[in-house]
This record gives C-alpha cells, structure tokens and sequence, in this order.
C-alpha cells in the first residue's frame, strides 16, 4: 500500500484515477479547495481542504507520503488557465521536494507529443483554439518546469488526443514522445485506462524524469 498525496481528485481524470487508486487498496490523502466537492467516499481516502498553488500547505500535507500525484486544472474554461497552471506547479514541484517526497507523478496533456517527428500536436494545428491556453500551459510546466528538475523522480504522463470515459480493459500500448494511434488513425484511450495506467507506473516505477503516454 502507498501513502499518496492527490492534487486535482475531483476532476474528470482525477476521479477515475482516485478511483483506481482506492479499489488497489492505496491509502489517499486529497488536497482540495472544497472537500464538498469530492463524491467519492471511502475509508482509505483523507480530504483535507488546501490550496495547490501553496508550496508551504502542500509542504505540510505531503509529509510522510509516499508519492504525490497532480492532476491540477483550474479547469478549461477558466479564462486564466495558462497562467494559473504555470504559477501553481511551482508551488507543487517546491512543496513536493520540501517535504521529502522523491516521487511525483503530473497527469499531462497530449499536445507536446510529436505526431510526426520535430512536429508536436499543438504544432499541428488540430486542436480547438478554445483548448489551446490550457494545452500550452500543461506543455510548458513539462518543458519549462520538470525538464530542468533534477532532484525529484518526476513523470509527466501525457494520454492520448481523445480522452474519454468509457470501459477499463487493460488493453492499451505505452509509448514515450509520439502520439499513439490505431489501425484507423485514431488517438484515443479512456479515462479508466489512463488511470490504470498511472496506478501501474506508481506501483512499478518504470519511468523516470520523462515523459510517457498510453493510448490504443
């Protein structure tokens, strides 16, 4: 059993991944602005009302975890997403080290995954101008923020295009810097899936200060 401090639990990929954490017998500590809004109840599970963009509040809650997971978003239709996700994860990334926790785990984006080689997502201009703030904002903490930290065990965890929620089969292929796609040109994996994917990476630490993705 891990001791996990979660950031971003009662949004769409948080709660699958809360979820998952949970049903494999983890022990889960939330740190949310309003406990309220979580729906899910459990015995292993800890909602303490905090604010993620404080390095010191994180600090104190993330002491004696073993692993902390952020699934942060002020959520995409925040007109302010870019500049709320660049100034919290400093706050996370600093609070993480402080406490002594060796381990971080960053639900990404897909945009900064090449779809073909020197080209990213976001350079390719596929995705909705409305999306385009939050998906540059994730891209920059992996490139601006956890490229250049050398200390922690970070992981950037980046799903495919298409994100949704559907089915958890354990069917789906892990990559590194390329988009996946199926037979039929699709970039696609459900939430349940990701967040399997991201309890197996927290069980059985395979990567390490890089990024990966999931997708079928």
């Amino acid at each position: 059993m891990k001791n996990i401090l979660f950031i971003g639990a009662s949004g769409f990929v948080g709660s699958a991944i809360l979820k998952e954490a949970l049903e494999r017998g983890h022990s889960v500590t939330a740190l949310i602005r309003d406990p309220a809004k979580l729906t899910i109840r459990h015995p292993n599970l800890n909602a303490v009302s905090g604010n993620a963009s404080s390095a010191d509040e994180i600090t104190c809650t993330a002491k004696g975890m073993d692993v902390v997971i952020s699934a942060y978003n002020p959520g995409w239709k925040n007109p302010n997403i870019y500049q709320e996700i660049l100034a919290t994860y400093p706050a996370i990334i600093a609070g993480t080290k402080r406490a002594g926790v060796g381990r971080l785990l960053v639900v990404g984006g897909a945009g900064s995954l090449n779809v073909t080689p020197g080209r990213s997502l976001i350079e390719s201009g596929q995705i909705p101008a409305s999306l385009l703030p939050g998906v540059k904002g994730q891209a920059e903490v992996y490139s601006r923020l956890l490229i250049p930290e050398k200390k922690l065990d970070w992981v950037f965890f980046s799903p495919s295009a298409e994100l949704f929620s559907g089915k958890r089969t354990g069917n789906f292929r892990l990559g590194k810097d390329d988009l996946i796609v199926d037979g039929q040109g699709q970039s696609r994996i459900s939430v349940q899936d990701y967040a399997a994917a991201m309890i197996d990476e927290m069980e059985h630490p395979a990567h390490h200060r890089e990024r990966f993705t999931a997708g079928y």
